[in-house]
């Protein structure tokens, strides 16, 4: 019994597999690959348990059976091969060969009985929207959730559908990013809170691709499929906080500046900051912004000037350098805003340009307080 596959797609497969299984399975027969081959088709499964990715190969054969391997070491086997045609055959004593051009490679397989039934979806909706679109969605909100598993609703990402457009929300309580697209829509209302790994998986498979993505949903997963790819992960359960309470509407103080040459600033300033706090200072006037800082505790310090476009009364602010240098490197405009009022009340992040047509992102800061 044997079958046949190019080395170059199935390695592309295999890493993409490999990102679903932890490094520390309780459950043994996790570490493995699912492989099930029906003729010319090989479909292979990596799992968690809480996400499950899946996907489908062709190969040569016309054999059907069911197995297991073991993922790290054939990942590591395959990817250190030149291109070239594999040759997979079963061997007695639960042994599999894998067969190059130049070697033989031996490993122990296991019966795929153990593995873990996939889910099944009933009644489940479904929406189709460009895999770009899904992985600028996932990339401008994903460093913005959290890692405190206290609040497990804060750790994955808030999906929006509606008939007015999808909102894309992800919150640590400290920083917020809303993505919207109004140029997409839903047949009916509905949202759900993805967890961050499956997600993680996702942006980096589909990004820099033109195939569309679908997505199916019900009450307790949510289900992707693209090119030959299917992945499945479950629901984070709860109630997401209602995050349009605390985006303020009335931010008089509008900085205007090159984003860049912003988020360089903060870079270099950040240096000399309290590694504690990671406090920055901006002192707004007139067309001046002075960003510094200060860390008393080894006597370090550093100021910068800049030119900025300011309309609004003078204004002292603090800042969490890292949140800012995040928000201002997932952004892609030229030109950014920065909408404020008070030193004490969250500040508003646009980009000014660099936006699709029916694109928006709305990034909220909390300031930190002044000494």
């Amino acid at each position: 019994m044997q079958f046949l596959v190019s080395s170059d797609e199935l390695i592309k497969n295999l890493q993409a597999l490999r990102n679903v299984i932890n490094n520390n399975n309780t459950i043994p027969v996790l570490d493995n690959f699912l492989f099930e081959l029906n003729n010319n088709t090989l479909k292979i499964t990596a799992s968690d348990l809480e996400t499950t990715m899946t996907a489908t190969v062709p190969v040569e054969s016309n054999e059907t059976v069911k197995f297991l391997l073991p993922a790290r070491m054939l990942v590591d086997t395959v990817k250190a091969l030149p291109v070239q045609p594999l040759t997979f055959m079963f061997n007695d004593h639960n042994t599999m060969n894998i067969i190059s051009e130049t070697g033989k490679y031996s490993f122990a397989y296991a019966d795929a009985e153990d593995y873990p039934n996939p889910i099944e979806m009933e009644e489940a909706a479904s929406l189709t929207m460009p895999a770009g679109v899904l992985a600028d969605a996932v990339s401008k909100t994903i460093f913005a959730t959290s890692n405190d598993e206290l609040r497990p609703t804060m750790t994955g990402i808030l999906f929006e559908f509606s008939p007015e457009g999808l909102n894309f929300v992800a919150t640590d309580a400290h920083k917020l990013v809303k993505y919207e697209r109004n140029d997409l829509k839903a047949d009916a209302e509905t949202n759900f809170i993805v967890p961050k790994k499956p997600l993680q998986i996702l942006k980096n498979y589909i990004a820099g691709t033109n195939d569309d993505v679908r997505i199916t949903y019900d009450d307790r997963n949510v289900k992707f499929n693209f090119d030959n790819i299917q992945l499945l992960s479950r629901l984070i359960n709860g109630q997401y906080p209602n995050y349009n309470a605390v985006i303020p509407t009335d931010n008089p103080n509008v900085l205007i500046a090159d984003r860049q040459s912003l988020l360089n600033v903060v870079k270099r300033i950040d240096i000399f900051a309290s590694k504690a706090t990671h406090l920055i200072r901006f002192d707004i006037i007139g067309s001046e912004l002075k960003v510094s800082a200060e860390d008393l505790d080894f006597s370090n310090k550093a100021e910068e000037r800049m030119t900025c476009n300011f309309q609004g009364d003078d204004l002292a602010i603090g800042f969490n350098s890292k949140f800012l240098m995040e928000m201002l490197s997932n952004l892609d405009a030229d030109e950014v805003s920065i909408n404020m009022s008070l030193p004490s009340k969250a500040a508003i992040i646009h980009p000014i340009d660099g936006l699709e047509e029916g694109e928006f992102v709305t990034m909220l800061v909390m300031p930190l307080m002044l000494n």
